[in-house]
């Protein structure tokens, strides 16, 4: 497909529907989705506390780009695309790190924690080191979270920074630490993959475990008609001064919300997952805040721990979901948390939407596959999460045909 068809397929597109069949699987679609959303987004890349000092990084992958994230001697955390100047070498691999300076692995170049080229050996004497440093990436921290776009001009972030500084603020994530990793695979495009997180719509047949402690009836966005628990949890947060929200734009949503009556965390029996607060307030029973970023992310924070969920597009049909636990860096495993017991409620349900989603993927593959409705009542931020797309990508075919020079079609090779 080239652009023109691609902007044909999102034509076709019924306002309520799911997309049509080419835009979960057309190989020219997902390099598409690459540029015009994953390029232009803000997109949650990991935690202040993964880099904790001088030299501290976390080198990523934003689809097939890498991404190199690092403190600096003056503390402050940058991103850079994580491409040598010279020929292009990557120069730290994906993982967490320390390093004094940033050395490139082939033709040892060098450059300081600020990306400024220091050594770039047997060039000539005229070589001007002042204009190969490391390109940069647009970086914001907010509550102890990093986020990055790597737009030219990323959209605006102050409404963003507002909403969640009040809300995620109180947890004390620059007082956190990663307790726990884990990576899946999910053979399916990564859409489908954020179509199944948007929703509970599938929850009380498919995921009983997390059933147990999320409110999976609740009403399109978290709307729970009134009951009485509901109520009374918006009083006592209001009494302790938390905010509940929710806040949010077109690109992101957040709120506090109560979890199931006499549960106060999303662990397997509702209990804490740790003994070391992050959030002290009420006792660590708070609810959860949950926050999402499109279109890859959503993060919970009760009072004890933080699950962070992450889907990133690595081909057509292929998404690597990266989930993350927290709880307070002063938390000792095996005496204060148990790293296992903590991961295992959403360890099952990741594994339980992986099968999800490679099923969904089979069918939408199908000859016979038209797009249906989606629930008014139980997708409305799948809704939303499609609707976005399908703007976001409009945008960027108007700007991209229609300041094409040779032949209208053609596909863009960056951003």
């Amino acid at each position: 497909m080239d652009l023109a068809e691609i902007k044909q397929a999102f034509a076709t597109r019924r306002p309520g529907y799911s997309l049509p069949q080419s835009l979960y699987n057309d190989p020219a679609v997902f390099d598409f989705d690459l540029h015009a959303i994953y390029g232009r987004s803000w997109l949650m890349a990991g935690f202040a506390c993964e880099v904790p000092t001088a030299g501290s990084y976390t080198s990523i992958k934003v689809g097939p780009w890498p991404v190199l994230i690092i403190r600096g001697k003056d503390g402050t955390i940058r991103a850079f695309h994580n491409s040598c100047r010279h020929r292009g070498a990557v120069l730290c691999k994906e993982g967490v790190g320390r390093t004094p300076r940033i050395v490139c692995p082939y033709h040892r170049w060098t450059y300081a924690l600020d990306g400024e080229l220091l050594n770039a050996p047997r060039m000539p004497d005229d070589f001007e080191t002042a204009t190969h440093g490391l390109r940069s990436i647009a970086l914001e921290v907010v509550a102890g979270v990093i986020y990055i776009c790597l737009a030219d001009n990323p959209p605006a972030f102050d409404a963003f920074r507002e909403g969640m500084e009040a809300l995620l603020g109180p947890h004390d994530l620059e007082n956190a630490k990663v307790a726990r990793v884990e990576t899946l695979v999910e053979y399916a495009n990564w859409k489908l993959v954020l179509e199944n997180g948007r929703e509970c719509y599938h929850c009380q047949g498919s995921h009983p475990e997390l059933s147990k402690t999320f409110p999976i009836d609740a009403s399109a966005y978290f709307d729970y008609g009134g009951a009485d628990h509901a109520a009374r949890f918006e009083a006592r947060m209001a009494e302790l001064g938390l905010p509940c929200g929710p806040v949010g734009e077109d690109w992101w949503q957040a709120l506090r919300f109560p979890l199931n009556p006499g549960m106060t965390s999303m662990t397997m029996d509702g209990s804490p997952a740790s003994r070391k607060p992050m959030c002290a307030v009420g006792g660590g029973d708070i609810g959860s805040m949950r926050w999402a970023l499109e279109p890859h992310s959503f993060a919970h924070a009760t009072g004890e721990q933080v699950f962070f969920f992450s889907a990133m597009p690595t081909g057509p049909r292929e998404t690597l979901v990266t989930a993350k636990w927290l709880v307070h860096k002063d938390a000792v495993e095996g005496v204060d948390y148990d790293s296992n017991a903590m991961a295992q409620l959403w360890h099952v349900t990741n594994i339980q939407d992986k099968d999800l989603a490679e099923n969904n993927q089979a069918g939408v593959d199908s000859p016979g596959y038209t797009p249906g409705p989606y629930s008014p009542e139980a997708e409305v931020l799948v809704l939303r999460f499609v609707d976005w797309y399908c703007a976001r990508a409009e945008e960027y075919l108007a700007e991209k045909l229609g300041s094409a020079k040779t032949g209208e079609g053609a596909m863009p090779h960056a951003a």
